[in-house]
């Protein structure tokens, strides 16, 4: 698994980039920074770019409802980025834990993922 967190506008865009199956300790850093940047702005936009992604282990997914379930209204946008087999999955896992606008997008159109999420 690897796993890199970039803060862009000052914190306002928080883009996730991870390989593999996210674990608990992946939200020991994302946690912090976007609840930093909730903070600082109110509300923030995550870019989730997922590359040969194997979900979540037990410990990241209890992490994942919990987050979601504290910042419901905290994320404004969330663009995740992968391959077509998780579009629908994403979609429907993340639905019920945001009222954040969500829009998929296949690995090749990650530079209209930037755009869109930065607009």
């Amino acid at each position: 698994m690897s796993f890199t967190l970039t803060e862009k506008l000052d914190g306002k865009v928080i883009e996730v980039a991870v390989t593999g199956k996210l674990t608990k300790e992946v939200y020991e850093q994302f946690v912090p920074v976007t609840e930093a940047a909730i903070k600082r702005h109110g509300k923030v936009r995550i870019l989730f770019v997922m590359h040969d992604f194997h979900g979540w282990d037990m410990g990241a997914l209890w992490e994942d409802m919990k987050f979601d379930i504290k910042h419901f209204s905290h994320i404004e946008r969330l663009a995740i980025v992968g391959e077509s087999k998780w579009e629908q999955g994403m979609a429907t896992f993340c639905r019920p834990f945001t009222t954040a606008t969500m829009k998929y997008f296949d690995q090749k159109d990650l530079d209209k993922a930037h755009e869109w999420i930065n607009a």
